[in-house]
């Protein structure tokens, strides 16, 4: 079984001769070497004498030597501090050193980049337009859309939008499936300036209800052959497939707005201890920063193809919609339901010569598992997320295909992901990182008191940057208790301090700058992807 304690701390207080009790008063720690047999992976053994002597026993196959010298450098800086000011809380007590706290907070955080602070994704799209209005934008089944009819058919749901009341900060809901329509109706409601609510019609008609209720939606994008599905609502629906000879009819223009990069953008609901699901509201700023980080780091071209699998209430869609529409290159769509049919994926990758795509590890095992996986010779890019990536699944996808494969880490709040590790195939790490912060995003990984901890020490991450959400829709409580002041923010620039998000996530430094994932300090667990909260189960099963 587990071990109750893996360490332990022994203070040994012999008395000792007056004669050792003579000294200069001063503070010094020596060290030496030595190998011996010991019963716990690491203990520390304190004696006293006319020195403060401190021994560590450690086990060389589970701590490296750096790691054991670095924490003997911070027992110094804390009985350092002691000595000079007993006074002070024990929870104050500084273990790092300036240059330690100005690698992890300064330079470990150096990403700044500049991108455009007042682009919105539309925008991003319509940019493209210009570029290549004949190329394939958009491809489903036997449908497929160019650049330029993509962008006229969004313009005039977006002015029909508009004329029912749409602007910025507008909520408006979308519950179709995988089509060509999808695609139109999430571009038609950033281009009326509202922010899409996506609502996945799989969902059980009491979590959509719920959904509709809380975002108080003046306006739901739907399908004929949905209808029955929802539950009653208040909204003005708008059939995206029967109503489109009205629709058609009006202007094909890229319509203007008064929209902004600080404007809402989208609104994804995530699973909520309290048995409610949460909205997080995020930004045209920080979907954009993250959009423009990937097309500076994975350069798509108007070669590429890009699958769009992942249902659209998981926040991975957005990069799958919205990156290759930016950059010129094609975007499939996969029919409803084929993200959880291998085999289709594969047809779907060697007719369409698809080059990049993303999976969840689960369903990245899943896949590597169909015999013909290893036929996919197109692909480029394989980008995991969702999950923690296992080094035996990273061995397995290097023996299956050739191509690059990418773990990116990041929660709903902060637009998607937040760190980026390119995996290497003969790799000689025990776990797979999930690598360093992307542009404009800060990371700092802190104790329960909000101060950074050591290189290779567990503790929580928090982020700060340009991909922050809002906070949650019509939820000020939870926003306050998750969204907190960045006490590392030097800026000053707008009068206050920037906010940190709390994740939940327990990670830890490696040596190098790069971030190990290593779990979470809640009940929250993930299946496929998808964020569960225990607390909402058991909310739920107490109602009953």
């Amino acid at each position: 079984g587990t071990s109750l304690f893996e360490s332990i701390v022994v203070f040994e207080n012999y008395p000792v001769d007056s004669a050792a009790l003579q000294g200069d008063g001063s503070f010094s720690v020596s060290n030496f070497g030595a190998i011996e047999q010991t019963n716990y992976p690491l203990t520390l053994l304190a004696t006293t004498g006319e020195q403060l002597l401190l021994k560590v026993s450690y086990d060389t196959s589970r701590f490296e030597s750096g790691a054991i010298s670095r924490m003997l450098g911070h027992f110094v800086t804390m009985l350092s501090a002691i000595v000079a000011n007993p006074q002070q809380e024990i929870s104050q007590l500084p273990m790092l050193t300036e240059v330690e706290l100005r690698q992890l907070l300064v330079e470990w955080n150096d990403t700044q980049v500049e991108y455009p602070q007042d682009k919105c994704i539309h925008q991003l799209f319509e940019e493209q337009v210009e570029r290549t209005p004949d190329a394939v934008a958009v491809v489903f089944e036997n449908q497929q859309l160019t650049y330029e009819q993509l962008n006229t058919r969004a313009n005039q749901l977006a002015h029909y939008l508009r004329s029912l009341g749409v602007g910025a900060d507008v909520l408006v809901g979308i519950c179709v499936e995988r089509s060509v329509e999808m695609v139109v109706g999430l571009l038609g409601i950033l281009k009326a300036g509202g922010a899409y609510v996506p609502l996945d019609p799989e969902y059980p008609t009491e979590r959509l209800g719920f959904m509709l209720e809380d975002a108080q939606l003046p306006v739901l994008l739907t399908q004929q052959h949905l209808v029955e599905r929802l539950p009653e609502h208040q909204a003005q629906l708008v059939y995206l497939d029967t109503s489109w000879q009205f629709i058609s009819q009006w202007n094909q223009e890229n319509p203007i707005t008064a929209v902004q990069g600080s404007n809402l953008a989208y609104v994804i609901y995530t699973s909520g201890s309290t048995g409610k699901p949460k909205g997080a509201l995020n930004t045209h700023l920080g979907i954009c920063n993250r959009l423009l980080w990937m097309q500076q780091t994975y350069q798509l071209t108007a070669v590429d193809c890009v699958l769009q699998k992942t249902p659209f209430s998981f926040d991975v869609s957005v990069w799958e919609f919205f990156w290759p529409l930016f950059t010129g290159a094609r975007l499939v769509v996969a029919k409803p339901g084929g993200h959880k049919d291998s085999g289709y994926l594969v047809n779907l990758i060697l007719e369409q010569q698809v080059t990049t795509l993303h999976f969840v590890p689960s369903m990245l095992q899943v896949f590597l598992e169909e015999e013909s996986a290893k036929n996919c010779s197109s692909l480029k890019r394989v980008i995991c997320s969702g999950e923690a990536l296992l080094l035996e699944l990273q061995e397995r996808f290097f023996a299956r295909l050739g191509c690059q494969l990418h773990n990116l880490y990041g929660p709903t709040e902060a637009a998607i992901d937040v760190t980026f590790w390119e995996c290497q195939p003969e790799s000689d790490l025990k776990t797979v990182p999930i690598g360093r912060p992307i542009d404009n995003i800060q990371l700092y990984i802190l104790d329960q008191n909000l101060q950074p901890v050591p290189v290779g020490v567990p503790g929580e991450l928090h982020i700060g940057g340009a991909g922050l959400a809002r906070g949650y829709l019509n939820r000020p409580e939870l926003t306050q208790e998750k969204f907190i002041p960045n006490p590392f923010d030097k800026s000053q620039v707008t009068g206050h301090l920037s906010k940190l998000y709390k994740t939940g996530d327990l990670a830890r430094y490696l040596p190098d700058g790069n971030i190990e994932y290593l779990g979470r300090i809640d009940n929250q667990v993930k299946i496929r992807g998808f964020r569960i909260e225990l607390g909402e189960i058991e909310a739920v099963l107490s109602q009953h």
